[in-house]
C-alpha cells in the first residue's frame, strides 16, 4: 500500500465519519421546522405567512455570519468552533420548543442561522488542509451524503415525535424541537475530545504521513497567497461572485423539490407515517448519487459534465413531473430530480480551492455558501406564491427548472474562466476504503 493511500485511507476513517454525524444533526436541526409547522402554526395561531417568513429568516441570519465565522475558524481552529457552533445551534433548537409568539420565533430561526453559520464552508474549509486536491470532490461527496441520510431520518422520526403530544406536558411539536436539539448539545464534548485542530496534531498519523501530507499540501500551495492579509477581499474575487451566482441554483432546486415532493405523495392517499417512509426513496438516491458521481469523475478524469449535466438533468425532469400523467410517474421523475439537483455538489466545490488556499479559502469559500444558500430563502418564499398566484403546479416547476437550466450553463462559464478546473481532473488511485 503506497504512502498516499494509507494516508488518505486513514484521515478519512477518522474524520468523515466524525463530519458525517455532526451534518446529519445540523440538516435535521435545519429542517425540524417543517415537521413542527403541523401542528405549530395552529398552536401559537401563526398565519402562513408568518410561519413562512420565520422559517426563512433562518438564511438571512446564516448569510450575515457565515464569512466571519469561517475566518474566526481560520484563526481558532475547527476542533474550538465546531464545538462552539454545535452547542449554541442546539440551545437554540431547544428554545425553540418553548416558542410563545410569532417575535419568538422570529427571533430563534434567525439565531439559528447565526449560530450554525460557518459550519458547512467550515468542513469544506477543514478538507482543504487534510486531503490533497484529487481527493476532495470524494470526500465532499462522502460529507454530502448525511444531507440525504437526515432527510431520509426526518422522514421518518418526524411524525413519530409529533405523535409524543401530552408527553410530560408537552406538545408534539415542542417533542421535535427539544428531541432534535439535545444531539448537537451533547455531540459538543466529543467534538472536543475526538477532532484534531490539524494533520500536525492528530495522535493517529505516524511522522512519514503527516510529513508526506504536509509536503503535498506545501506544494499544492506554492505561488498562492495563504495569509490572512487580504482574506476578506476574496469574497470580491470574480470568480468567487461568479461560483457564488452559480450555487444558488443548487439549494434553490433543492429546497423547491422538498415544497413539490410532499404534495405529490400525499396524491397517493396514504397516512402521514407512510408518507414519510416512502419520501425515504428519493433521498437514498440522493445518497447513492452523491457517491458515485465524484467515484466516477475520480477514475475517468473530472469534466464540466460532472457539475454541468446534474442541475440540466434535474431541470427536464422537474418540468417532466408535472407534465406526464400518472402519480407514480410524477414520482419516479421527482426521483431523478432529487439525485440530479444534489449530484453536481461535490465537484462544485472542488473548484474554489483549485485558486483560493489558507484564510482566502475560508473567506472565498464561506461567501460562495452563503450567497447561494438564498436560494433557499428565494425557494421558500417565490415558489409558495407563484403556486398561489397562478393556482398552476406547472408554473413553480418551470420557475425552478429555468434557474438549474442557467446553473447549468454557467457553470461552463466558470470552467472556462477557471481555465482547465481542479487538478483533480485527473483519474487517482482510490483509497481502498472507497473504492468499490
Amino acid at each position: 500500500m503506497s504512502l498516499e493511500v494509507s494516508t488518505v485511507r486513514r484521515v478519512t476513517a477518522r474524520l468523515m465519519p466524525l463530519f458525517c454525524i455532526m451534518y446529519l444533526i445540523a440538516y435535521i436541526d435545519r429542517q425540524n421546522v417543517s415537521y413542527a409547522k403541523l401542528e405549530m402554526v395552529q398552536a401559537l395561531g401563526l398565519s402562513e405567512a408568518a410561519y413562512g417568513l420565520g422559517a426563512s429568516l433562518f438564511f438571512v441570519g446564516y448569510f450575515l455570519f457565515e464569512a466571519p465565522s469561517n475566518l474566526i475558524l481560520a484563526k481558532v481552529g475547527a476542533r474550538v468552533w465546531f464545538a462552539r457552533i454545535m452547542f449554541t445551534w442546539g440551545l437554540v433548537t431547544l428554545a425553540l420548543g418553548f416558542t410563545q409568539n410569532a417575535t419568538m420565533f422570529y427571533i430563534l430561526r434567525f439565531l439559528l442561522g447565526v449560530t450554525e453559520a460557518g459550519f458547512f464552508p467550515g468542513v469544506l474549509y477543514v478538507l482543504t488542509l487534510w486531503f490533497p486536491h484529487a481527493h476532495r470532490a470524494r470526500m465532499v461527496g462522502l460529507f454530502m451524503i448525511a444531507s440525504a441520510l437526515a432527510n431520509a431520518v426526518g422522514a421518518m422520526i418526524g411524525g413519530a415525535l409529533l405523535d409524543l403530544h401530552g408527553l410530560l406536558g408537552l406538545a408534539g411539536w415542542q417533542w421535535v424541537f427539544l428531541a432534535t436539539g439535545v444531539p448537537a448539545v451533547l455531540m459538543t464534548p466529543y467534538v472536543l475530545w475526538k477532532l484534531p485542530d490539524g494533520p500536525e496534531k492528530a495522535p493517529w498519523l505516524a511522522p512519514e504521513q503527516k510529513s508526506w501530507l504536509a509536503q503535498t499540501l506545501a506544494g499544492e500551495d506554492v505561488g498562492q497567497d495563504t495569509s490572512h492579509a487580504g482574506a476578506w477581499k476574496a469574497m470580491l474575487d470574480p470568480r468567487v461572485l461568479l461560483l457564488a451566482g452559480l450555487y444558488i441554483g443548487m439549494p434553490l432546486g433543492a429546497y423547491g423539490l422538498s415544497y413539490w415532493l410532499p404534495t405529490i405523495v400525499k396524491a397517493f392517499g396514504v397516512s402521514n407515517t407512510v408518507n414519510g417512509l416512502i419520501n425515504i426513496i428519493p433521498w437514498v438516491l440522493v445518497a447513492a448519487a452523491l457517491w458515485w458521481v465524484p467515484q466516477h469523475a475520480a477514475k475517468r478524469g473530472f469534466t464540466v459534465w460532472h457539475v454541468a449535466g446534474p442541475p440540466l438533468l434535474a431541470a427536464v425532469a422537474l418540468v417532466a413531473s408535472v407534465v406526464v400523467p400518472g402519480t407514480w410517474a410524477k414520482f419516479a421523475l421527482l426521483c431523478v430530480a432529487a439525485p440530479a439537483i444534489f449530484a453536481g455538489q461535490p465537484g462544485f466545490w472542488s473548484l474554489p480551492p483549485s485558486f483560493l488556499r489558507g484564510p482566502r479559502a475560508a473567506a472565498g469559500i464561506a461567501a460562495i455558501n452563503a450567497v447561494g444558500n438564498l436560494g433557499g430563502f428565494i425557494a421558500q418564499n417565490v415558489v409558495p406564491i407563484i403556486r398561489d398566484s397562478t393556482g398552476s403546479n406547472l408554473a413553480p416547476m418551470l420557475f425552478l427548472a429555468a434557474c438549474l437550466t442557467l446553473t447549468g450553463g454557467l457553470v461552463f462559464v466558470a470552467f472556462r474562466v477557471l481555465g482547465t478546473g481542479p487538478k483533480a481532473a485527473q483519474p487517482q488511485e482510490l483509497p481502498k476504503t472507497q473504492a468499490k
